[in-house]
């Protein structure tokens, strides 16, 4: 029998039998909130901040919910599976945690902490390239789970080369290419409080920690710290890269390999043809285009050109059991998410990103049912309207 996600709500109504009361809210959309009375204005800035005005932030939220879900009655939904096949590995349910480097500024414990609570739940996890814990130390705290590797595209061929060898040593098994920052956008919450933590050598841990990357050092990174910024600085990223660039990546990595940004259905297709094994629709959570599509309106339009024959991924604005439902609707695989889970790693650490998966597959578990699926697959189209 398929685990019920929604048992987890018996689990905190008995345990309240014993005066004990969750840690965190229930309701995950409270949580940046709390964030922001908790932490320093430059990592909460940081993590929640978007491009512009955030117009592209808000855009995905009211684009997710502007659609309505539509309920179906008296279909059996006793046992329920939320499982799903996504590029050829079977998840427990439509879900991942989405790159989201510098975690260090959130919580001491850092990726490691979000990546054992993942593997907990049994859901993978996808380290970015700008994360403060080497990608080594990360697998080797989540045993054999199921763990991704997203690449910021460097520069230096060498270095991404190196990147890509030590991931799959380390167990990572698919690769996520983030397309969506050649450069790094108009972020007003970090310019003014001057906030950039690479330049402080944080979140730099994959890069300071690689031997392609120190041969370009004149001195141990120890030795000259601010040379290693500098030149980390340098070849971060490459607005020069273009489609043909994708089979450098192929050559040098034998698993799937999935497009991170994707919002136009051209682009999607171009991906196929580059023989690409998946997109994510994402916007960046509104980090880098203000005034950019909502993410879930440009889901349909690639989930209909490619969707048969690619895994089409989510993120950007997903916060709730019910958002995960819509983006099935829209065309969606499965879904990555993001600062909700930063945010329980800020307030509780590990636990608090338990909290997190548990809550938010809880939640989808139950909207499922209350609107007649006993799983993912059966949900479409005609299941949400547009209000």
């Amino acid at each position: 029998m398929a685990k019920h996600w929604a048992d987890f709500q018996y689990e905190i109504y008995l345990n309240g039998l014993g005066g004990a009361v969750p840690r965190l809210p229930a309701d995950l959309t409270r949580l940046e909130a709390l964030t922001e009375q908790r932490l320093g204005p430059g990592p909460v800035g940081y993590v929640a901040g978007s491009a512009g005005d955030g117009s592209t932030a808000r855009a995905n939220r009211a684009a997710l919910e502007r659609r309505r879900i539509v309920p179906r009655m008296l279909r059996d939904v006793h046992e329920r599976d939320l499982s799903v096949e996504v590029l050829g590995r079977s998840l427990p349910a439509p879900l991942a945690l989405a790159p989201v480097g510098v975690l260090s500024i959130m919580h001491p414990d850092a990726e490691p902490a979000a990546a054992r609570a993942a593997a907990a739940q049994g859901v993978p996890y996808v380290l970015s390239s700008a994360s403060s814990t080497p990608m080594e130390q990360v697998a080797e705290a989540m045993g054999d789970a199921e763990r991704w590797f997203q690449l910021y595209w460097p520069k230096d061929p060498e270095v991404a080369r190196s990147f890509l060898g030590r991931a799959k040593a380390a167990g990572y098994s698919v690769l996520v290419v983030t397309l969506d920052t050649p450069l790094l956008a108009w972020r007003p919450r970090d310019l003014d409080q001057a906030y950039l933590p690479f330049l402080h050598g944080v979140g730099t841990a994959n890069y300071f920690s690689d031997p392609a990357f120190q041969a370009g050092l004149a001195k141990p990174v120890h030795e000259d710290p601010n040379a290693a910024v500098l030149h980390f600085v340098g070849l971060f990223s490459d607005p020069g890269k273009t489609w043909p660039d994708l089979a450098f990546l192929r050559e040098n990595w034998d698993g799937p390999i999935v497009l991170k940004g994707i919002l136009h259905p051209e682009d999607a297709r171009l991906a196929l043809d580059a023989g690409m094994d998946g997109v994510v629709v994402s916007n960046h959570g509104g980090r880098q285009v203000a005034g950019a599509i909502a993410a879930a309106d440009a889901l349909p339009r690639v989930a209909e050109a490619v969707g048969d024959r690619m895994a089409v991924l989510f993120d950007s604005g997903v916060r709730t059991g019910d958002d995960v439902f819509k983006a099935l609707a829209l065309g969606a695989d499965a879904v990555l998410l993001g600062r909700p889970y930063v945010y329980g790693l800020a307030l509780d650490g590990q636990s608090g990103v338990e909290h997190v998966i548990r809550c938010l597959l809880a939640e989808f578990d139950l909207t499922l049912a209350l609107s007649g699926h006993a799983g993912p697959g059966t949900v479409g189209a005609d299941d949400i309207v547009e209000v």
